[in-house]
């Protein structure tokens, strides 16, 4: 009997021991776990910043795998809520420096503003990355969903954003041919799934996995490096149908940012008064007679149509030149919205076709929502009349020569340029005006998306700019010739006429499309797993 007593007290000691044990367990692994997420997010927003050094102008292209390596290594097995937050602390840590020239001449409100909208769509990207992380064969998964999240960016809201697609950091890449056989979607899939490959041949490798999860570890890795390298004899900048001599004139503006507008009638007689000087250096023999010149966007503010003194500034430069000219213009109809027009002008006829901007830039051409986005920033008032789009490709017959064009912002859509080249044309001409950004890195990041171009539809890219860079693109990608910032200049050049459709261009949106459905099913398979585990749980 009192043996049994002094039991008691023995057990009920021991198990009070278990307990306060068992409880001190999860309260020492707390700050283990804590010190583990302020890891991982700092890696996240690292990883961010490591993509936007691949960016231009920058030649460090192969940083962007590693990016996404990092970004994978943060992901993995993640719930859906913490991919969220590990991909907004992922899309700041990029598109905060990336977009940091939009706040050039307006203050930060419009750059936080945009860069945070930007960042919570990659953050719907990653939360799609996560789930699908416990797949088997993940990368190839979670590349899809990348894809299924910048074809979201560049469609919504208000007409898409597409800037800091993974393909415009790729113009000096080993990975640049996948844009001639699948357009920009298939080149940022290859990156995407060479990057998530990455991380999980690491992964793998330290898990001692069986050599079928290994080897498809390592494909993931290796396909897209071999698909780029068979893909290279689809860039080509050979003369199918002859060549063209083509000038591009920078006129230059008096000076930088969002006033340069005022100065409208000083930027129109900077453009004539440098072609003006492109005759003379013809005349003297000291550059070759061109066929055709292309000058920028907004190289005319003033309305030829209306105004007789733009009219016939325009008129004695184009006649001094000897050829047709396109000149970008602003036109004012009585009614209706303004129209970003690029006109072809003809030393004889005068101006004869015209090509009105398709994609307005939505807060710079156009203000959605003009009374809300007032209260955070006066600047929409800069905006007095928004401009209208047009809806057709424009392809001018310059001289025998079908010159394409794509205005500026147009250049980061898919669709805007593949319907320009579709509709014949042997050249695209991109005429933009970055002035309003003066000497940021927006324009070195525009080029590389115009080199992507060339190479995406294997056409020459002509990039006429008020103050620079101008520059002539060849359809391999390299950039031939190109000017100085906020210097008046012209580039002229023989270049490659070409008719031959590559993939991409035959192809249009189709890989765009298939990629899609593989991140539906994909998601979809995520979805039905989760649906199966809670039933068999209950």
């Amino acid at each position: 009997m009192s043996s049994s007593v002094t039991r008691k007290p023995e057990g009920a000691a021991a198990e009070a021991a278990l307990g306060a044990e068992a409880a001190a367990r999860p309260a020492a692994g707390r700050p283990q776990r804590k010190t583990a997420a302020a890891l991982r997010a700092a890696l996240a927003a690292g990883s961010g910043v490591l993509l936007y050094l691949s960016f231009p102008p920058r030649p460090l292209w192969w940083l962007a795998p590693f990016a996404l390596a990092v970004l994978a290594g943060c992901l993995h097995g993640r719930r859906a809520r913490a991919g969220f937050g590990l991909g907004l602390l992922h899309g700041l840590g990029f598109l905060l420096p990336l977009l940091v020239w939009t706040s050039e001449g307006v203050g930060p409100v419009p750059w936080l503003a945009l860069a945070l909208l930007e960042a919570l769509l990659i953050a719907l990207t990653t939360l799609g990355v996560a789930l699908v992380s416990k797949l088997p064969a993940w990368p190839l998964w979670g590349a899809a969903v990348w894809i299924a999240g910048e074809a979201l960016r560049a469609r919504a809201p208000f007409g898409g954003f597409p800037w800091g697609k993974l393909a415009f950091g790729q113009a000096d890449g080993l990975f640049l041919p996948l844009a001639a056989l699948g357009g920009t979607p298939l080149l940022s899939f290859g990156i995407a799934l060479c990057g998530f490959g990455l991380y999980e041949v690491l992964r793998t490798a330290r898990s001692h996995p069986r050599r079928a999860t290994a080897a498809l570890a390592a494909l993931s890795v290796a396909a897209p490096v071999g698909a780029a390298l068979a893909a290279r004899p689809l860039v080509s900048d050979a003369a199918e149908d002859g060549t063209a001599v083509a000038a591009v004139v920078q006129g230059n503006v008096p000076r930088a940012g969002f006033d340069f507008n005022a100065q409208r009638r000083a930027v129109l007689d900077n453009h004539a008064n440098r072609t003006l000087q492109l005759a003379e250096d013809v005349k003297a023999g000291r550059v070759a007679k061109p066929d055709f010149v292309v000058w920028p966007e907004n190289s005319s503010d003033i309305d030829p149509y209306t105004q007789p003194d733009a009219y016939d500034a325009i008129d004695r430069a184009v006649k001094a030149v000897g050829v047709p000219v396109a000149i970008g213009s602003v036109l004012a109809p009585e009614t209706g919205p303004l129209r970003n027009t690029m006109i072809l002008w003809d030393p004889v006829k005068g101006p004869t076709d015209t090509y009105d901007k398709r994609k307005i830039q939505p807060f710079g051409e156009r203000i959605p929502m003009r009374s809300f986005v007032r209260i955070f920033s006066s600047d929409v008032d800069r905006v007095r009349r928004d401009f209208g789009p047009g809806k057709d490709p424009g392809v001018f017959d310059m001289a025998g020569s079908r010159i394409g064009m794509v205005t500026c912002f147009e250049a980061a859509f898919d669709d805007a340029v593949r319907s320009t080249v579709q509709a014949g044309a042997q050249v695209v001409a991109v005429p933009s005006n970055n002035a309003t950004f003066g000497r940021t890195q927006m324009t070195y990041q525009q080029l590389a998306m115009d080199r992507v171009r060339a190479v995406e539809h294997s056409r020459t890219v002509l990039v006429p700019v008020t103050s620079g860079v101008s520059a002539v693109i060849r359809p391999d990608g390299t950039v031939v010739q190109q000017t100085k910032m906020f210097t008046a200049d012209a580039l002229v050049a023989e270049i490659p006429l070409r008719s031959t459709e590559t993939p991409a261009t035959r192809f249009g949106p189709l890989p765009e499309y298939a990629l899609l459905v593989l991140a539906a099913g994909a998601l979809g398979g995520t979805l039905l797993r989760r649906i199966r585990a809670r039933r068999s749980a209950a």
